[in-house]
């Protein structure tokens, strides 16, 4: 892959991670109400779904999604649902700041990589992202070696963009705030995530 081509992916992908949306709401969520070190391993654990999509996109089973617009829907439907349940979920335990007060530790981190990683897979318009992205850099010969640049650029900016967020708000004066009212946090992250995810699931 070419630097200007690199550059290019680079650049879009910044732009996508960056952009707010419920991957967001959802590492934050984590973050403050468990830990910043939950929010880190949500972090990977979404990095890694999206490489999930990096992965077929560039096999080309993106184009299946999109020519299959039934198979969209309902992926797009459960997705959605998925959103809503996190929020109800973050409602239900609103002001439990202590993961252990919800399930154990271990079954925690656990829990929040699950959370990561599903708020990415679940969303098939990240497939779509990538298809128009990767359909102005990739091209027919593009060797295993260029694919796996794609893959660990796409993964490493994402990851590191939701890492950087939880680790901020483990520093400073942001996260004692946000702890001592983290009842009304978790009360409008949770109203938010459901927002979104009866707006994904019926427009």
């Amino acid at each position: 892959m070419d630097i200007s081509s690199w550059l290019s992916l680079v650049a879009v992908c910044v732009i996508g991670a960056i952009s707010p949306g419920p991957s967001l709401a959802v590492v934050v969520r984590i973050s403050v109400s468990q830990s910043s070190l939950h929010g880190v391993f949500a972090s990977f654990a979404h990095g890694l779904g999206i490489g999930f999509w990096v992965f077929i996109t560039l096999q080309g089973l993106a184009v299946v999604i999109e020519q299959h617009q039934q198979a969209f829907a309902v992926i797009t439907v459960l997705g959605g649902m998925y959103l809503v349940w996190l929020g109800i979920k973050s409602l239900r335990y609103a002001g439990q700041s202590n993961a252990e007060e919800i399930e154990g530790v271990g079954a925690s981190y656990w829990g929040s990589m699950r959370d990561g990683l599903m708020i990415s897979l679940m969303n098939p318009k990240i497939a779509l992202f990538f298809l128009a992205l990767f359909s102005q850099l990739v091209d027919a010969q593009m060797t295993t070696i260029v694919k796996i640049q794609f893959w660990t650029t796409v993964v490493a900016i994402d990851s590191g963009w939701y890492v950087l967020v939880a680790l901020l708000l483990a520093s400073g004066p942001v996260l004692p705030w946000l702890r001592r009212n983290v009842i009304w946090v978790d009360r409008v992250m949770g109203c938010l995530l459901m927002l979104i995810g009866l707006k994904v699931m019926f427009g």
